[in-house]
């Protein structure tokens, strides 16, 4: 099986930054992407930056500028730089990996996710 493993959360102050991370392990064939949504209390699991295997980055409008995403494609990680931190930048942060597996001598594509991470910013 595939796990995602993220970590970094916490509390920060508006203007501080966070790094969050995320580690997949497990019976992996095959990374196509790696990136980060995020959930607030209310609203829909939104995305915030992706990052292809290739290098290929998007990013939300709203963290343009602010947060940075990279990977480590040998480690299977994921890291996201968040700076310039806003009140709207709280929520649960979910790392997400889209990647292939290989079962019984098939290739299976699918999108795993890890635990959540809260971030809050607040003074």
């Amino acid at each position: 099986q595939v796990q995602l493993v993220e970590s970094g959360g916490g509390l920060v102050q508006p203007g501080g930054s966070l790094r969050l991370s995320c580690a997949a392990s497990g019976s992996i064939f095959s990374i196509v992407a790696m990136g980060w949504y995020r959930q607030a209390p209310g609203k829909q699991r939104e995305l915030v930056a992706v990052m292809s295997s290739g290098g290929i980055t998007h990013y939300a409008d709203s963290v343009k500028g602010r947060f940075t995403i990279s990977r480590d494609n040998a480690k299977n990680t994921v890291d996201l730089l968040m700076n310039s931190l806003k009140p709207e930048d709280t929520a649960v942060y979910y790392c997400n990996a889209d990647l292939t597996i290989v079962r019984t001598g098939m290739r299976i594509r699918s999108d795993y996710w890890g635990q959540g991470t809260q971030v809050t910013v607040s003074s």
